[in-house]
């Protein structure tokens, strides 16, 4: 069948595009290709159509028109037709929208005097009448060779206009003659069934563009259920609203484990179209469950925050198989801590099918799978706990990179320079960026070589990371850690710990910056362990408890320390601002069910001391209970003094206070700078909630 038919054929809807087709996939070069291919009169391959009077769903056409007979539908071949169409008409075929249009090849220009095809480059061919753009050839008449040759005589050349327009018409011809192209066309019969023409799709599927299994599965599904492709989409798109980015494949795969309880895609392809509405039905509800658990309780708030988003489905599974939500609080915390440990050990980057079928198989056989879960990360990788020695050399496209973002958002860190938090960054101006802390530029200055790959790798480590808005990094003038660090610490106290910045200042400068990698690398990966233990461990009771016991157990979700009340130890003066960092924490264990806190011990369990804050109450310990008790009634309430006890002890011959903290029998609010706000305690950290997320704590706690 000639071209122009074919394109005649689609235009009148006399060959149309089954709803189970995928959308227009090739690229660029594809489409180019295809064109060179016509125009020296290569074999472009075959079509297949199939010809029926009970068409199965269409794309963008939900009534044919008044037509007798049968119509011609898509089997092989779209992506080459659809190419034509956009090429020889200028138009998006009727079967396809704008945005299915990913890719698209219309500013492919044809160059009249060689007969090359190159994409527009504006450097090469502005101004240039000998580039034509390849759409004006077919839907414009106005292209006068003999005006353009008439033009070209005035450059160094030993034609005479009309010879040049001659070579410049002949070629012209050669591309407009594409539309008389004859491609071959193999047509399905009548007789076919949906199903029997579905099973003639896979077999030819070979020639051409492969579809991967995901995309063969999302045809079966189709067929069965005509509007699975655009119901998923519309999915899709609501998820982007809130920065969970899916596709079509992670859909097929989901819906796949929901509604099959098997992790491959073929296995779905013999389920009837009430299987697959019923496990649809669910998917649905499991997603919107995690787009809201996600962020509340792992601090992943977005598909950016994962290395894949195949780690989100054995989760997916394991909810569908409990009615849709985690059964309880301590199968949440061993589900995260499992979504953690697969993706910093790249669970799911290799041997996928592989992995997710050995995975999914345990969560159909197990009610609490997560034990044989992590075995199974154990047998692939040899531990889950992270060392420093896993972030030497790596960089932000390592899943320990995400981690520690993560971590960052876990440990409520803020932005250096505008305080914002980095859990609530919204926005493009506050998305988060990567800032190295060392800046690239003062490394150059001092000798590295820009091309040398070991040089690069050192300067772009994890370690040399820290987690900024868009706003500050890109504004973020050229200093190093030892001038702006300080700044920092003296304007938003405690948030350069919350990034892990090892807190000796000798280490900020840049003739020790290997030093500080170490520090830092030992710093990250120590607390993305404890992060993790403290999901899953049963919280240590540790009310009233001598302090080396305390400083034994180490940081949990129910004991915390604090090097100072409001002693700076970076400016080596007093800061007020440090006091709300106390608060903060007594307010979170009491809305936890208690705990304690260690004022005078850093948080890798070295003894600091009062001396530095006692001198601020004239040496007395009785003034430092005094300010505290007073902090309390202030910014807590004197109601909820009861419920805190305070102690002095002492070790290693240094003072500290602890603080023990019991379950309160109502919320308790703190009197922050933004007003009232509510923390509580998650693993070893306190973390503020939003309004929602403070009225669904609450009803579930105290109502």
């Amino acid at each position: 069948m000639k071209v122009s038919e074919l394109m005649e054929s689609i235009r009148t809807h006399d060959l149309v595009l089954p709803e189970f087709q995928r959308e227009y996939v090739w690229n660029r070069e594809q489409a180019k290709q295809l064109l060179v291919s016509l125009v020296k009169e290569y074999p472009v391959g075959g079509l297949l159509f199939w010809k029926t009077e009970n068409p199965p769903e269409l794309k963008n056409l939900r009534e044919l028109p008044e037509k007798l007979g049968t119509i011609e539908v898509i089997l092989d071949g779209q992506q080459r037709l659809t190419t034509l169409y956009l090429l020889l008409r200028g138009e998006i075929p009727p079967y396809y929208t704008d945005q299915d249009i990913q890719t698209d090849p219309r500013d492919l220009y044809y160059n009249i005097e060689s007969g090359d095809f190159q994409y527009y480059q504006s450097s090469r061919m502005k101004g240039n009448p000998l580039w034509v753009r390849v759409v004006d050839c077919f839907t414009s008449q106005s292209i006068d060779v003999f005006e353009v040759a008439q033009n070209q005589t005035n450059r160094a050349t030993d034609k005479k206009a009309f010879d040049l327009a001659k070579d410049y018409q002949r070629n012209l011809d050669r591309l407009r003659s594409v539309q008389n192209s004859e491609i071959p066309v193999q047509t399905v019969p009548t007789h076919a069934t949906l199903e029997e023409s579905i099973n003639i799709f896979d077999r030819v599927n070979s020639l051409g563009t492969k579809l991967t299994d995901a995309e063969l599965a999302l045809t079966h599904i189709t067929g069965k259920w005509s509007q699975a492709r655009q119901i998923m989409k519309s999915k899709i798109s609501e998820m982007s609203k809130v920065n969970f980015d899916f596709d079509l494949t992670f859909m097929t795969r989901g819906l796949t484990v929901v509604a099959t309880q098997r992790a491959l895609y073929e296995i779905v392809h013999a389920q009837p179209k009430e299987t697959l509405l019923e496990g649809w039905g669910r998917l649905s509800k499991i997603l919107d469950y995690l787009v809201t658990i996600l962020p509340q309780r792992a601090f992943i708030h977005s598909t950016q925050d994962v290395n894949t988003t195949n780690v989100l489905i054995p989760l997916v599974l394991y909810l569908s198989n409990n009615d849709t939500k985690f059964p309880n609080e301590t199968s949440m915390k061993h589900a995260i801590h499992w979504l953690y440990a697969a993706h910093a050990w790249s669970r799911y980057t290799s041997q996928t099918d592989q992995r997710l079928e050995q995975d999914v198989s345990l969560i159909v056989r197990e009610a609490n799978p997560w034990n044989a879960l992590r075995d199974q990360i154990i047998d692939q990788r040899g531990r889950i706990d992270v060392k420093a020695s896993d972030l030497e050399g790596r960089g932000i496209e390592h899943p320990l990179y995400r981690m520690s973002l993560i971590l960052a958002k876990a440990q409520s860190a803020v932005d250096w320079f505008n305080g914002a938090p980095l859990a609530l960054g919204h926005g493009k101006a506050y998305s988060i960026h990567s800032h190295h802390i060392f800046p690239q530029s003062q490394f150059y200055k001092s000798g590295f070589d820009r091309e040398n790959h070991l040089h690069r790798k050192v300067i772009n480590e994890i370690a040399n990371r820290a987690f900024l808005t868009a706003d500050t990094n890109l504004d973020l003038a050229d200093r190093l850690p030892e001038q702006y660090f300080p700044d920092v610490e003296a304007r938003y106290p405690g948030s350069l710990v919350k990034q892990f910045i090892p807190m000796d200042t000798k280490l900020w400068q840049l003739e020790r910056y290997p030093d500080f990698l170490q520090a830092r690398r030992e710093l990250i990966a120590r607390k993305i362990n404890e992060f993790m233990a403290a999901l899953i461990s049963e919280p240590q009771i540790v009310y009233e408890r001598p302090i080396g016991e305390l400083i034994s157990i180490g940081e949990s979700a129910t004991l915390e320390f604090k090097s100072t009340l409001q002693w700076d130890v970076v400016h080596n003066k007093q800061n007020t601002n440090l006091r709300y960092e106390v608060m903060k924490s007594i307010a979170a264990f009491l809305n936890s069910g208690g705990g304690t806190l260690v004022i005078g011990v850093e948080d890798n369990g070295s003894v600091y001391g009062l001396e530095n804050d006692l001198k601020l109450t004239k040496n007395s310990i009785d003034g430092l209970q005094q300010l505290l008790a007073a902090l309390i009634k202030e910014q807590i309430g004197v109601e909820f003094s009861p419920y805190i006890k305070i102690r002095f002890e002492s070790i290693d011959n240094k003072q500290v206070c602890v603080l023990d903290m019991d379950n309160t029998p109502e919320p308790v609010f703190l009197n922050g700078t933004k007003g009232r706000e509510f923390y509580i305690r998650l693993a070893s950290t306190s973390r503020s909630l939003d309004v929602e997320e403070t009225v669904s704590y609450i009803n579930n706690n105290w109502a």
